[in-house]
């Protein structure tokens, strides 16, 4: 999810992340589609990693990919446009709701990337666009492992994220309306690092400035076929 505007921060550091940012993003999903909603007609970048993506897919033959923390929808409608069979999976069920308005011709369900529920091995690519972002560092190894686990060997997976150094919490966000989640901010070698652990070869990665983040990074991975989870 991109970089949100108007952020007031606060020190206090909640320990249930998982309900913070589900309450936050159910409180601000219309809010934030119409935020986010032409972010890709301005990150010509982003598109080229997204067109890209869509061309691996393909190239190993095709089948369902994950938009994982899909929010309002537009990254998994894009994908379709590319000829992609994707999804969208997201922790709020109001986003999900706003992602089944935006984009009727696409399937959206609710769920959790800390526990994944498409088979071992099911599927074609996996995205997470700006969406581990309020992953905490404790937690991000298991992420990293359900990712593994539900895409094919040589399966793509395509990663957007801020770029920096620890997290800030956000009390206020899309609309002005209250947020409690904290954003962290990772460094391109520290999440290579984390996914070359988790059974993943990084191909390829960039930081960039757009209107999607005002420091992002985008990487490029797929699933190692012979390393075991960890």
């Amino acid at each position: 999810m991109p970089a949100l505007p108007g952020l007031s921060l606060s020190a206090v550091i909640t320990e249930d992340w998982l309900t913070d940012t589900r309450a936050s993003y159910d409180t601000v999903a219309a809010s934030y589609a119409d935020h986010v909603r032409d972010l890709l007609d301005r990150t010509p970048y982003e598109r080229a990693f997204l067109g890209l993506f869509a061309d691996m897919v393909r190239a190993t033959g095709g089948g369902p990919v994950a938009d994982v923390g899909c929010g309002s929808g537009r990254i998994a409608a894009h994908l379709r446009a590319l000829g992609v069979d994707a999804f969208g999976i997201d922790l709020s069920p109001e986003m999900v709701e706003v992602a089944r308005r935006e984009h009727p011709g696409t399937r959206f369900e609710v769920g959790s990337m800390t526990d994944l529920e498409p088979a071992d091995a099911s599927l074609a690519g996996l995205v997470a666009w700006y969406s581990v972002i309020h992953v905490p560092d404790d937690a991000l190894g298991r992420v990293f492992a359900h990712f593994r686990r539900v895409l094919r060997p040589g399966g793509p997976l395509l990663l957007a994220y801020h770029v920096g150094d620890g997290p800030r919490l956000i009390t206020q966000g899309y609309g002005g309306h209250p947020m409690n989640v904290r954003v962290h901010r990772r460094r391109p070698e520290d999440l290579a690092d984390r996914l070359d652990r988790a059974g993943f070869t990084v191909e390829a990665q960039m930081t960039l400035t757009s209107a999607e983040s005002r420091l992002g990074g985008v990487l490029m991975a797929r699933r190692h076929p012979d390393t075991a989870q960890e």
